[in-house]
């Protein structure tokens, strides 16, 4: 026997406030990963460029040219949790002016895809953090052992 959930006001008033918020946050984040393209292309080509002002060997190389690159990798990480959260802004959205709950079950899988993400982001970088720590302990363990 299956039963069917119904929203009071209160949920529906609480959905509403919340789609909106997260279209908010959604178009800004679209806004902020395309500002990091654009500074990660600018930051390519810009230390491509830039010579050796040392004279000497160029510690970084052919490296430079690879910074901009980063930024275009973490704006392309960005993408998803924002289009997440943006999928679930507008499908929310859709779903209360229609009443149609298969469009608001669709909008809150988003919300989950969003949330997951976000989860799995923050164990991984927990992990990194932890073994730089791990790392940094070891390196020093080892230079103090070794008298310098």
């Amino acid at each position: 026997m299956e039963e069917k959930l119904s929203l009071n006001e209160l949920a529906v008033a609480a959905l509403r406030e919340s789609a909106k918020w997260c279209l908010f946050l959604a178009i800004v984040g679209f806004i902020g990963i395309a500002f990091m393209v654009l500074a990660g292309a600018f930051m390519s080509l810009t230390m491509a460029t830039i010579g050796n002002e040392f004279g000497g060997v160029d510690p970084l190389g052919g490296l430079k040219a690879y910074f901009g690159l980063i930024y275009i990798v973490i704006a392309a990480l960005y993408f998803f949790p924002i289009y997440y959260l943006y999928k679930y802004a507008t499908g929310t959205k859709r779903a209360l002016e229609s009443s149609n709950s298969e469009v608001l079950s669709d909008a809150l899988v988003n919300l989950k895809s969003h949330h997951k993400f976000l989860g799995i982001t923050t164990i991984v970088i927990i992990s990194l953090y932890i073994l730089i720590i791990i790392g940094v302990i070891i390196f020093a363990a080892k230079m103090a052992s070794s008298g310098m």
